[in-house]
């Protein structure tokens, strides 16, 4: 069953949390991460993303950005300050949004129960990306970012949140500048044992975002056990910091495609081999209203796609949990067959889009010639995010966009 497990928090003084917190690391390129950090030596992207404060001809994988960023993590400790918590503590994250809200509880959680499935994942991790925060935790010392991670909601688990909430005074309370609120608070330790007992009588636990990370803490592990003759199997680095979210509460936004060229087709050839696996229509909506429905933006035009009966009728044949999902379809039967491709996740001539930025960023790319087609996706749900994990299945990549997202700096485990 589900192992959680309070831990000593490094956290920013209240009066410059504002200023450390920063989005992920991995939802920003490099130019974006300089621009939010511009002006702001307290950003904690300076220990994330730390290549912003070297030559931009350093390899952002070299070793001189991780000693960067120890060096970066350091100073905030002293300049902001942060300090560290006496006792082992839960804390609850608060996300408010477009007048909806989701509170989690923040703790580490356990590598082993990562390796046995008992934390359950439904994608693939990528060996570069795994190095990079892998290196990025053994040389700091620390887990700076987050694990997203949801279960199904338990009564005795929301009947603490809502007695912290009542009881407890925010440890932190502001607005960040895409209009996000984020609340914490210290959830007093006399509900340790309780909140250790509830996740104990869950069978499993979810990845929602964060699959990077918690394979990196993975590996971090192995680094540090094999440096430690003592090891014993509870030290620190044993667990990843992550955050946990009642699935009832949480949004996913769709993940939409766009692709750099037409695969040696002009409009007509295209269209009409589309034809062949969808309705096409002309439409003023920009994005699907339903399943097994996409928008697609093509030279200043938006169209409605619908897959024909024949794609409906192939899924029902098939054993996969996932086989249904709409990211699956666009992918199957127009990406790879019609615009050539193959494999999204290392394929060159495609990109992807987080919902969050809207048909708008869609219609930018393509009328501004960096990309020729853009499709809209029906986002992908709760459900099937579980159901898919629960086979045992991977999505296709890009698959989940989360909103809102944690901001990194405000809660780190130190290993």
């Amino acid at each position: 069953m589900a192992v959680i497990k309070p831990f000593n928090a490094l956290r920013p003084s209240k009066e410059s949390a504002h200023l450390v917190a920063s989005v992920p690391y991995d939802v920003v390129i490099r130019e974006e991460a300089e621009k939010l950090a511009k002006g702001n030596n307290l950003n904690f992207l300076r220990v994330t993303r730390s290549e912003i404060e070297l030559d931009p001809s350093i390899d952002p994988y070299s070793k001189e950005v991780y000693i960067k960023a120890k060096e970066n993590m350091d100073l905030l400790i002293k300049q902001v300050p942060f300090k560290i918590d006496d006792n082992p503590r839960f804390y609850l994250y608060r996300l408010s949004m477009d007048n909806r809200s989701q509170i989690g509880i923040a703790a580490t959680f356990s590598t082993d129960d990562y390796d046995n499935n008992i934390i359950l994942k439904h994608e693939k991790t990528r060996k570069e990306k795994e190095d990079d925060r892998t290196n990025h935790i053994v040389t700091t010392g620390a887990q700076t970012g987050a694990v997203f991670l949801t279960y199904k909601g338990v009564a005795g688990i929301n009947k603490i949140i809502d007695e912290t909430l009542e009881e407890t005074l925010p440890a932190y309370d502001f607005t960040t500048e895409d209009e996000i609120a984020h609340t914490i608070w210290v959830v007093p330790e006399k509900y340790n044992e309780a909140i250790i007992n509830e996740f104990s009588g869950i069978k499993n636990l979810y990845i929602a975002d964060g699959h990077h990370r918690a394979a990196s803490a993975g590996r971090a592990r192995k680094v540090k056990m094999e440096k430690n003759p003592d090891h014993i199997g509870n030290e620190e680095y044993n667990f990843f910091l992550g955050v946990i979210f009642p699935a009832e509460q949480l949004k996913i936004l769709p993940y939409n495609r766009v692709v750099l060229d037409m695969n040696g087709k002009n409009e007509e050839e295209f269209l009409n081999e589309l034809g062949e696996k969808f309705h096409v229509g002309k439409s003023k909506t920009k994005e699907p209203g339903e399943r097994h429905s996409f928008g697609m933006y093509l030279k200043g035009q938006w169209y409605l796609l619908k897959a024909r009966d024949s794609i409906i009728a192939s899924l029902s044949l098939s054993d996969s949990v996932g086989a249904g999902l709409d990211v699956s379809i666009l992918q199957d039967f127009l990406l790879n067959p019609v615009l050539g491709i193959d494999d999204p996740k290392t394929n060159r001539r495609i990109d992807f889009v987080g919902g969050i930025r809207g048909s708008k960023e869609l219609e930018k790319l393509v009328d501004n010639g960096k990309a020729a087609v853009a499709f809209s996706l029906y986002p992908v749900s709760l459900d099937d995010l579980i159901k898919i994990s629960d086979a045992g299945e991977i999505m296709p990549p890009k698959s989940t966009w989360f909103e809102p997202k944690l901001r990194d700096g405000l809660l780190i485990h130190l290993i």
